[in-house]
């Protein structure tokens, strides 16, 4: 398969060129979402890599894994058969 099918492979995040930057407010804001659920602290001062590597041991530890995204998730709620007539509520 191609990577367009299979999506790119993961790059291991101590070999990112901007790896040592500091994180991202996307990654800041998600790491304290994550943070909260799993009762931990996040610290202010991470680097790009660091807190991608955190964002994944927290998503394992919550339940967050990969097994899909939102909008997945979405898609099969969307795509799902309607339940049965006599089990709707009536309008």
């Amino acid at each position: 398969m191609t990577d367009a099918v299979m999506g790119s492979p993961e790059k291991d995040p101590d070999d990112w060129v901007t790896g040592d930057e500091p994180m991202t407010g996307p990654q800041h804001s998600y790491l304290k979402t994550l943070a909260r659920e799993a009762g931990e602290d996040v610290p202010d001062d991470l680097t790009k890599a660091q807190a991608s590597e955190l964002i994944d041991r927290l998503r394992e530890k919550t339940g967050r894994g990969r097994q899909g995204s939102g909008m997945d998730l979405q898609r099969n709620r969307d795509t799902r058969p309607a339940p049965p007539a006599e089990a709707r509520p009536e309008a």
